[in-house]
């Protein structure tokens, strides 16, 4: 076997190292709101939740877990950090953005 075609145990070692000391230096941004499609009342799953873009329209009696207040910017699920303008994130709605003066009854207070 060539030298070119083996690889001793120091090599790898340090391939490995070096491999592992530039992982920091490829941190991958996560998905911001702007880069993900807006949540559609009309998709299946808004559909589901009751979903609306302005919690002010949802009627109280109609939904009787609409609280004070309930929006999705003051949702527990709502990752305000990711967001761009009104929308952000949403971990119910995984791979889409929500307005953050939208409802569903999915709602839950911020911890």
């Amino acid at each position: 076997m060539s030298k070119a075609q083996f690889l001793t145990r120091r090599d790898f070692l340090a391939r490995i190292a070096l491999g592992t000391a530039t992982l920091p230096l490829l941190q991958l941004a996560p998905a911001q709101a702007a880069d993900l499609p807006h949540l559609s009342p009309d998709d299946p799953a808004a559909k589901a939740l009751s979903y609306t873009e302005n919690a002010a329209k949802v009627d109280g009696k109609a939904e009787p877990l609409l609280k004070a207040g309930s929006h999705c910017g003051s949702c527990n699920f709502y990752q305000a950090a990711q967001a761009k303008g009104d929308c952000a994130p949403c971990t119910i709605f995984p791979g889409k953005s929500v307005n953050k003066n939208g409802w569903c009854r999915a709602w839950a207070a911020k911890a």
